[in-house]
């Protein structure tokens, strides 16, 4: 196959690393491989320049070949024990420029505004090299909020060729800041590759759990909503036999204020939390939930809930970013108010007390995965973005989902 261009992919995590954003790089860097383009991926991240116990280390870009892709993890000096966060970029920005001397790369792609789309924006802008930027969640929901970056969000929107955003929430916001956007921008959903659940290990807390288990998985945080849940499931287990499982943790700089929000819940002994464990252990508990809950206050498009999906599980999920637009129509769970206790105790309540529901509506979520959500989908809208960027072109691509 004749190679189409070289693409320099810019993200904050790359499988290994755990993380949702990680897994839609990969899955759409192994999407334009198998187009015919090379493919590299520039991982950096700011909080890696805090080395612990007061290290040093050189300044460095390691290469590898994953999956016929290239991998290069871009690491910052320590010289201090708390590195300026200009340091960091100057130094990322230097091996970034480093690689496109090395390479030529006819295009340039950054996942997350904040970190990523700056210095990658700035390097495609010198260069003259077309930049497309890829909206996430947090960036718009969380980033935009603080006057040091809001500056930059607004100049990378419009100095960007093409935009894309995992929600029309995003696109919208986006769209208030830099109205240009609208021009050039375009939301479409993730995708999920399908895979089979019967191989992975039995789940540790299997036999910890009894009557009707409502589950979510991820890394609990602020955006998680995850206080409502608490309450909602307190009071449901009042009137049914129920086991709230956390396939997780806290994100441990919050773990204070979860851990109090745990006891003024009075959920007690209902409540089951795995701690951090690989995504295979996490993947193994889905099959066993009755019903997945992912209460979010913001969350873009997050693979969590398409994982549980695969996995049959009817989900409650709130109304904002993809969450709402996802279950919409009504074939694959409910949606409820974010931080609205008594909608999402009605709604876990409906779901508990009807099987037959829940399991109607787990067929459906699987269902809308394997056609709504399909690979094939995701890779008709990136090539539409892809050939739209690099041909130049005015004319908005063609996309299976507006």
């Amino acid at each position: 196959m004749n190679m189409k261009g070289k693409i320099c992919i810019t993200t904050l995590e790359f499988p290994p690393d755990v993380g949702g954003v990680g897994e839609s790089v990969s899955r759409i860097a192994k999407l334009l491989t198998s187009e015919g383009y090379e493919v590299h991926v520039a991982v950096f991240r700011s909080k890696q320049r805090l080395v612990p116990n007061g290290e040093r280390r050189q300044a460095s870009c390691k290469t590898t070949l994953q999956d016929g892709i290239y991998v290069h993890r871009i690491k910052s000096a320590a010289r201090e024990a708390v590195p300026e966060i200009q340091d960091f970029f100057s130094e990322v920005y230097f091996y970034l420029r480093q690689l496109h001397d090395r390479h030529h790369f006819d295009l340039f792609h950054a996942f997350f505004l904040n970190e990523t789309g700056y210095v990658t924006t700035l390097l495609a802008k010198e260069f003259n090299i077309p930049v497309i930027n890829s909206v996430r969640g947090s960036d718009l929901h969380k980033h935009i909020f603080n006057p040091k970056t809001h500056g930059q969000i607004a100049w990378m929107l419009e100095n960007s060729n093409w935009t894309t955003f995992v929600s029309r929430d995003l696109q919208r916001r986006a769209i208030a800041l830099v109205p240009s956007i609208r021009y050039k921008s375009c939301a479409f959903w993730n995708s999920i590759v399908p895979f089979e659940f019967g191989h992975l290990p039995k789940p540790a807390l299997l036999d910890q759990v009894s009557g009707v288990v409502i589950g979510s998985t991820g890394r609990f945080r602020d955006k998680k909503g995850i206080e409502y849940l608490l309450q909602s499931c307190a009071e449901l287990s009042q009137e049914i036999d129920l086991t709230l499982l956390l396939v997780g943790d806290f994100v441990e700089k919050e773990r204070t204020y979860w851990e109090r929000q745990v006891r003024l819940s009075g959920i007690g002994n209902r409540l089951r939390i795995t701690g951090i464990i690989s995504r295979e252990e996490a993947l193994a508990y889905l099959p066993h939930l009755d019903i997945y809950a992912i209460p979010s206050l913001h969350d873009g498009c997050p693979n969590a809930m398409l994982e549980a999906m695969l996995a049959g599980c009817p989900v409650v999920g709130s109304n904002v970013d993809a969450i709402g637009e996802i279950l919409a129509d009504g074939t694959s769970g409910l949606v409820v108010e974010p931080a609205n206790v008594a909608d999402l105790t009605q709604a876990l309540r409906y779901l508990a007390l009807n099987s037959n529901r829940r399991q109607a509506l787990g067929n459906g979520a699987r269902q809308k995965v394997l056609t709504d959500l399909a690979p094939a989908v995701e890779k008709t809208n990136w090539m539409a973005v892809y050939q739209q960027v690099l041909s130049e072109s005015t004319v908005a691509p063609d996309l299976a989902i507006a």
